[in-house]
């Protein structure tokens, strides 16, 4: 199984990720169990994933964090736990 990908995102993912982070408001207590999840080198699913956090649920597909969702928008793939 992939680890999530941290360094050498493609530049226009990193620009989706942060207009999303934007739109969404996505807290820094939020991003903050990101980061620390993420330490954690989680393993994801080689296909779409999705993980829940208190406030925003991240979508990924294999290595990479494709989007941030606010609560209530439905992800698609596997739920990461």
């Amino acid at each position: 199984m992939p680890k999530v990908r941290r360094e050498r995102v493609p530049p226009a993912l990193m620009l989706h990720l942060l207009d999303r982070v934007r739109q969404r408001e996505v807290t820094i207590q939020q991003l903050e169990l990101l980061a620390d999840w993420l330490k954690s080198e989680p393993d994801v699913p080689a296909s779409r994933w999705f993980k829940r956090f208190p406030e925003m649920t991240i979508c990924g597909d294999g290595e990479l964090i494709t989007t941030f969702l606010r609560i209530g928008q439905i992800a698609d793939g596997e739920e990461v736990v």
